[in-house]
């Protein structure tokens, strides 16, 4: 089966980096540069992630307390979706 991830998949994949460059984001998250600007920006909007200009003039971006708090409420969530006895119920038949 093909799976696409979910919106909030891809967020959860940027909050867990914690700090990271916008190449290394893209590539661990797995998406292009384009979506990166969409999701970088809307998470810095709502506070999940902060920009951090380093001394050496480097720009990296760094999960919040909101967005650890946020990344925690989503592993939740996911996790209660992926229980077995959920799977096996008639609804996915």
């Amino acid at each position: 089966m093909n799976h696409r991830r979910s919106n909030i998949e891809v967020i959860a994949d940027m909050l867990r980096l914690g700090q990271a460059g916008k190449t290394e984001i893209m590539y661990s998250a797995n998406m292009s540069y384009c979506q990166l600007q969409k999701y970088l920006d809307f998470l810095m909007e709502r506070g999940f992630i902060d920009r951090v200009n380093s001394h050496s003039s480097t720009i990296t971006y760094k999960t919040t307390r909101k967005g650890l708090s946020l990344l925690k409420r989503i592993d939740d969530v996911l996790a209660m979706l992926s229980q077995e006895d959920l799977v096996a119920s008639p609804l996915f038949s």
